[in-house]
């Protein structure tokens, strides 16, 4: 069998391809730089004013949550997001020592659809974890907020305001979240 060479103008799309895709943010840079570069806010320095429900299905204002003076690390995730469960899981292993600690709430705001809602309270009945589960099934958030892929986190200040966003999820990321809270803490306390 007789291999031909590639066409000179099959090679420029190739290049010009890869060229554009290593150009785009996070594609061609490893994933532990693309999952801790900070993402800053885009037009949004707030918690929008929504409405979620629980898993029990009561009606929860967002912002209601958030308690003044204190931070909150906000996670959506989905049942099927491997990395989302982690990274949640991972939070809850730490979650003790950042009560004490740093103060912190973590809430869990899960994007999966109304079909597949059901599944959210029977895993996290499963895995136990300590802190406050929402649902989000039209996306109202992700809309809101403007982010594309789950997992992604904010961290609000003590005053609501977001002070970190972040896109996906390596081993590790959770210290680099305990970080920008030692920061904010420190911060508030001046």
């Amino acid at each position: 069998m007789k291999i031909r060479p590639l066409s000179r103008p099959l090679l420029y799309a190739i290049s010009c391809f890869a060229l554009v895709m290593c150009a785009s943010p996070g594609f061609c840079q490893p994933a532990s730089e693309a999952a801790q570069r900070a993402v800053q806010p885009s037009g949004q320095s707030s918690i929008p004013e929504v409405s979620l429900r629980d898993t029990d299905g009561n009606l929860v204002e967002l912002r209601s949550l958030i308690r003044p003076g204190k931070p909150t690390i906000i996670s959506f995730w989905a049942t099927w997001c491997a990395p989302c469960k982690k990274e949640l899981s991972n939070y809850a292993e730490l979650y003790a020592d950042w009560q004490k600690e740093l103060d912190v709430e973590v809430l869990a705001i899960s994007i999966d659809d109304s079909r597949n809602s059901a599944k959210v309270k029977s895993y996290i009945n499963g895995v136990k974890w300590p802190f406050r589960v929402l649902l989000d099934p039209n996306e109202d958030m992700k809309r809101a907020l403007n982010f594309q892929t789950v997992p992604f986190s904010l961290l609000i200040d003590g005053e609501g305001r977001i002070a970190y966003r972040h896109n996906s999820y390596v081993e590790g990321d959770e210290y680099v979240m305990e970080e920008k809270l030692k920061k904010l803490k420190a911060v508030d306390q001046k």
